[in-house]
């Protein structure tokens, strides 16, 4: 049986590492008919850190986060907010 990626512990190895306040980074998921959103909220601190220079590193992780097949090949939406 092939186990789904986990998606959720995936943004979580790539953006913990990155900011200075891991304990800070939630994610929420919802699901709507074609969408699976991820909502990944950081410290208003480490915004600038995990978006990046012209947006760079925010443009790296929706890379490899939309590259992972999901089940029912819904496709994968990630946002990224302050945590305010």
């Amino acid at each position: 049986v092939k186990r789904m990626p986990d998606i959720r512990e995936l943004i979580l190895a790539i953006v913990q590492p990155l900011v200075d306040f891991p304990d800070d980074v939630t994610i929420e998921v919802s699901e709507s008919d074609e969408f699976l959103e991820y909502t990944l909220r950081v410290n208003s601190e480490d915004i600038g850190r995990v978006i990046g220079k012209q947006g760079r590193v925010a443009r790296a992780i929706r890379t490899i986060v939309y590259s992972v097949r999901t089940r029912n090949q819904k496709r994968v939406r990630l946002s990224i907010e302050n945590n305010d």
